[in-house]
């Protein structure tokens, strides 16, 4: 896979070395993870999310169990469920479209299983929680502040390698090159320091 700024870069459908010959692929799949050549994670997050939707249909039984605590419940999500979902977050790039899918399918785990509807005593009739109700409930940060502690948490698991390692030469490194139009690169540091 070429994964260049230039649209027509990498255009020969194959790389050969030696005797082997490699197909360019637009994508593929590495240790459970969807990596593509415009470094795009909607892909990866649509794939994790329906996982996710698989394993939650799978206990949706135990969720919506009376016999449960909501303690309980909010166990059984985190570690079977948001594992499944998060899986590789720390390399992900979030952007406000793929904060508010990951919070949606979050919300609708605790709206429809785990806390369930709420009674409305002046119009006597069931209501489901509203947003703010349910950050009320679920005290445990959200699905996206996870992703972002587990972030920082690698980062400084990269900044504490040598400075020989080639990950941490990206992480503290000078993008090189001629720069393009339009926005600076950053390196992670300048993400991480807010820059």
């Amino acid at each position: 896979m070429v994964m260049s700024r230039d649209q027509n870069a990498g255009q020969s459908h194959s790389i050969k070395t030696d005797n082997s010959s490699f197909e360019r692929g637009e994508e593929f799949k590495y240790l459970g993870t969807t990596i593509t050549n415009q470094n795009s994670i909607q892909k990866e997050i649509k794939s994790r999310l329906k996982s996710g939707n698989a394993c939650y249909y799978l206990v949706q039984n135990l969720l919506s169990s009376s016999l449960l605590s909501n303690n309980l419940k909010i166990k059984i999500y985190r570690t079977i469920i948001l594992p499944l979902v998060l899986y590789g977050c720390e390399t992900w790039l979030l952007t406000f479209r793929e904060e508010g899918r990951l919070r949606v399918f979050e919300n609708r785990v605790l709206r429809r299983r785990i806390f369930g509807s709420k009674r409305d005593e002046v119009k006597r009739e069931w209501r489901k929680l509203h947003n703010k109700e349910l950050q009320d409930l679920y005290t445990s940060p959200n699905i996206v502040q996870v992703i972002k502690s587990r972030r920082m948490r690698r980062v400084g698991h990269v900044a504490h390698t040598g400075e020989r390692r080639g990950i941490n030469r990206v992480l503290v490194g000078i993008p090189e090159g001629k720069r393009p139009l339009g926005r600076c690169r950053h390196r992670w540091k300048d993400i991480r320091m807010g820059l």
